[in-house]
C-alpha cells in the first residue's frame, strides 16, 4: 500500500537546499519525472511516489575502481609474508583473498547507497534522499538552478554513465551542490535540457544542441601553449618527489636509494654537466607532462551557445559537460599569465553565479571557458560571449591611470631592493665565509632582484587601466598575471573605496565592485580619487550617488564631488566621500 498524500512541505524562502537528518520528508504529491526508463522501473517508481534509484551499473564501477586499492595491498602482502618465510601457495592465497574483501567490500558498500538513494524531479524542484546511517534529505527549487555540471571518468564512460551536479550559486561550503551519483548518460542529458531548458523547450529541441557553428572549438596547434606555465620548469621535481613518497609508503624506499646511489655518485663526479643534463631533463619532462595535461583536460573542446546558456564540452578520458545560463552571466575575464602573455596566448573565464568550487583533483579553473589559445581570438571570443560590450583588443580605449600609480610602483620596488643590499651587506660582513669568493656570491641577491622588481614595477604600472564600456565596466591590472575583467554594471551590488596612508598621500584610490559572481569582487587599483568616484557614480549611479554631492552651482567639473558630510565642493581634481577626511 501507497502512503496518502501529506500536506505540501514549503522550502525556506532564504534557502535554495535544506538538509535533514531526522529521515525522510513526507512525500509530495505526485509529479511527472524528468526521465523515461523500463517497465519495472516506471512501476516501481509509481510506487514510491516518482521517486528514482540511480543507475545499478554504479556498482560495477565501484568495483573496478576498487583495484586502485587492491595493488598496494598486495604489494604491502608480498613484503610482509615473504620476510615471514611463507610459501608462494599461502602468500598468493593471501594476496587473493585480500583483493576479494576490498572489491566485495567497496561493492557491499555502493550496493547499500544505492538501496539508500533516491531522486526525483518534480514540477517545482529537485530532491534528493540519501545517507546509509544517516539519512538526509535535500532540495533544490528549480528557479533556483545556475547550472549543471555532468562528468564521466574513463571507467563511468565506458558503463554509460554520468555524475551530475546541479549548483545553485551559494557560497556556502557544503549544500551548494546537488550530486546524482551517477545516472545514465541519457537521464543526466535529458535532467540538464529539462532543468535549464524546460519540457516545452526540450522538445522543440529535439536533442538540445545547438545547430549553428559553435564559439570555439578545440584545434591542436592550441597544444604550443601548454608548455608556457611554471608548472614545466617545476613539474618534473614534483613528480619525483610524490613517486619517493609512494615507494616510501609502501615499503619501496630502500630500492629508490639503490636507484638514486648511482645517478647521484655521477653527479657529484660531473656536477657542470650535470646540472645542465638535469635542468634540459626537468625542462623536457614538464613540458611534456603539460601536454599531456592539456589533451587529457581540453581533449574534444567545444563551447556552444545553447537558446539562453552556454555550454561548454571538453576532456579526452573524463569527460565533463558544464552548462550556464546566460542570464547568470555577470562578465569575462581575459587572463594573461607572463609566459603566455610572452607567447601571444591568453585564457578566457567566466564570471557568473552558480560555478561551484573546483574540487581538489581538479587542475582547472572552474570558471574556465577556453584553453590557452591565441591572444586575438580570446579577445574576440570574449566580446561575443558578453554580446560585443566587453571591449576590444589589447585594451584599446582603457583610461590610463595617473604618473602617482607608477611612482608608487618604483618607490615599493627600490625600498625592496634596498632592504636585499642591506641583509646582504649584513650576511657578507657577519658571517666567516670558507673561501672569499663566496662572499660574493650573497650580492647575487639583490643584484638579481633589483632589474625583476623595476620590471614588475613599470610592467604593473602600464597594465593599469579602466573604462565603461557599454553594459560592462573594463578594469585590467598585473603584471605576472594580467587580467582585464568586463564586468556587467548591472550585477554590481555594491562599491568598496580603499584608500592606504600613502595612496591618501599620492590622491590615489582602490575602486572595488562588489558582485555575487565569480571572485565576489573587481577592483580599479590606484586610480585618481576623483577619477575613481566618477567612475563608480557613471557604472552603478544608484549605489553610490547618497553618498556624494555635485557642486552647488550646478557646474560640471572634473571632480566636482562634495563631500556630503563637509557640504563643500573639493578643491583641484581630487574628490572626497563622507568619512574619509584626515582626522
Amino acid at each position: 500500500m501507497t502512503a496518502p498524500d501529506q500536506p505540501r512541505r514549503q522550502l525556506p524562502p532564504e534557502h535554495s537546499a535544506y538538509e535533514t537528518k531526522a529521515g525522510h520528508a513526507a512525500n509530495d504529491a505526485q509529479a511527472p519525472t524528468a526521465t523515461g526508463g523500463t517497465a519495472a522501473e516506471a512501476g516501481r517508481s509509481a510506487e514510491e511516489g516518482g521517486w528514482r534509484a540511480p543507475a545499478g551499473r554504479s556498482v560495477v564501477a565501484s568495483a573496478v575502481k576498487s583495484l586502485a586499492l587492491v595493488a598496494p595491498a598486495v604489494i604491502g602482502l608480498v613484503r610482509l609474508f615473504t620476510g615471514a618465510g611463507w610459501p608462494t601457495w599461502g602468500l598468493v592465497t593471501a594476496c587473493a583473498a585480500a583483493a576479494v574483501l576490498i572489491v566485495g567490500g567497496v561493492a557491499a558498500y555502493d550496493v547499500a547507497r544505492l538501496r539508500s538513494t533516491r531522486w526525483r524531479l518534480t514540477g517545482e524542484r529537485l530532491e534528493l534522499r540519501s545517507g546509509i546511517a544517516v539519512r538526509r534529505a535535500r532540495a533544490i527549487p528549480r528557479d533556483r538552478v545556475r547550472s549543471v555540471d555532468l562528468r564521466a571518468d574513463p571507467v563511468l564512460r565506458l558503463l554509460g554513465l554520468t555524475v551530475v551536479k546541479v549548483g545553485t550559486g551559494e557560497r556556502v561550503a557544503d549544500g551548494d551542490e546537488l550530486t546524482l551519483d551517477p545516472l545514465t548518460r541519457h537521464d543526466a542529458e535529458t535532467l540538464r535540457r529539462t532543468l535549464l531548458l524546460g519540457a516545452a523547450a526540450d522538445e522543440q529541441s529535439g536533442d538540445g544542441l545547438d545547430r549553428d557553428a559553435p564559439l570555439a572549438e578545440l584545434r591542436w596547434s592550441w597544444v604550443r601553449y601548454a608548455p608556457l606555465t611554471v608548472w614545466t620548469f617545476a613539474g618534473a621535481a614534483v613528480v619525483l618527489g610524490v613517486a619517493y613518497k609512494a615507494a616510501e609508503r609502501l615499503g619501496l624506499e630502500d630500492l629508490a636509494e639503490q636507484a638514486a646511489g648511482p645517478v647521484w655518485d655521477w653527479v657529484s663526479d660531473h656536477p657542470l654537466p650535470a646540472v645542465v643534463l638535469l635542468l634540459t631533463a626537468n625542462v623536457a619532462v614538464g613540458a611534456l607532462g603539460a601536454v599531456l595535461l592539456f589533451a587529457e583536460s581540453w581533449g574534444r573542446y567545444r563551447l556552444d551557445r545553447e537558446p539562453g546558456r552556454l555550454r561548454l564540452r571538453r576532456g579526452l578520458l573524463t569527460t565533463r559537460s558544464l552548462t550556464l545560463e546566460e542570464r547568470r552571466l555577470r562578465g569575462v575575464e581575459v587572463s594573461e599569465p607572463l609566459l603566455l602573455r610572452l607567447g601571444g596566448g591568453a585564457r578566457v573565464k567566466a564570471i557568473a553565479t552558480g560555478l561551484g568550487k573546483a574540487a581538489d583533483s581538479e587542475s582547472e579553473d572552474v570558471g574556465a571557458l577556453t584553453p590557452p589559445l591565441p591572444r586575438p581570438l580570446a579577445w574576440r571570443l570574449a566580446d561575443a560571449i558578453a554580446r560585443g560590450n566587453a571591449g576590444t583588443d589589447a585594451g584599446a580605449g582603457l583610461v590610463r591611470h595617473p604618473p602617482a600609480a607608477r611612482r608608487r610602483r618604483v618607490v615599493r620596488a627600490v625600498v625592496v631592493v634596498v632592504v636585499l643590499a642591506a641583509v646582504a651587506g649584513v650576511v657578507s660582513w657577519s658571517v666567516p665565509w670558507p673561501q672569499p669568493w663566496m662572499r660574493a656570491w650573497v650580492w647575487a641577491v639583490p643584484a638579481v632582484a633589483a632589474p625583476v622588481a623595476w620590471w614588475g614595477a613599470v610592467t604593473g604600472a602600464r597594465s593599469l587601466g579602466h573604462a565603461l564600456a557599454g553594459r560592462h565596466l573594463v578594469t585590467r591590472h598585473g603584471a605576472v598575471v594580467r587580467r582585464t575583467v568586463a564586468l556587467e554594471r548591472a550585477g554590481i551590488s555594491g562599491w568598496t573605496i580603499t584608500e592606504s596612508f600613502f595612496q591618501r598621500r599620492a590622491g590615489l584610490v582602490t575602486v572595488s565592485a562588489t558582485t555575487a559572481a565569480g571572485d565576489g569582487h573587481y577592483e580599479v587599483l590606484d586610480v585618481g580619487r576623483g577619477d575613481g568616484l566618477e567612475l563608480a557614480a557613471r557604472a552603478a549611479p544608484d549605489l553610490l550617488e547618497p553618498f556624494l554631492l555635485r557642486p552647488a552651482d550646478g557646474t560640471e567639473q572634473a571632480g566636482g564631488w562634495v563631500n556630503k558630510r563637509a557640504a563643500r565642493p573639493v578643491d583641484g581634481p581630487s574628490a572626497k566621500w563622507a568619512g574619509t577626511e584626515p582626522r
